[in-house]
């Protein structure tokens, strides 16, 4: 089961501490094959909409600074729970904030 696991960004600038305690996590998920890819964000981003044949594309940002997605990871578990446990260490590691998870269909 894959699952998508979102960040939002936040307001405090990390520490020194937080990115050994991030690489040791990313390191240990890559190494055990859960983690497929991660990446942070570029908070602007783009909108596409499309009406009929007319396709839109406005620039962002869309949201406050504080809704913002920040970066992502792309884990591939066994099931939910698995995904809630590795989405808690994470919140323990980074603190205060806000994750979503979903879980991604298809191949």
């Amino acid at each position: 089961m894959r699952y998508l696991m979102m960040q939002k960004a936040g307001g405090a600038e990390p520490d020194a501490k937080l990115y050994a305690d991030m690489a040791a996590f990313v390191e240990e998920l890559t190494a055990s094959g859960v983690l497929l890819a991660t990446g942070g964000l570029d908070p602007a981003g783009f909108r596409m909409t499309s009406a009929g044949d007319e396709i839109t594309v406005t620039d962002g940002p869309f949201t406050e600074a504080k809704e913002a997605i920040g970066g992502f990871a792309l884990i591939e578990v066994r099931s939910k729970e698995e995904a809630i446990e590795l989405g808690r260490r994470f919140r323990k590691i980074v603190g205060d904030g806000e994750s979503m998870i979903h879980q991604v269909y298809g191949p």
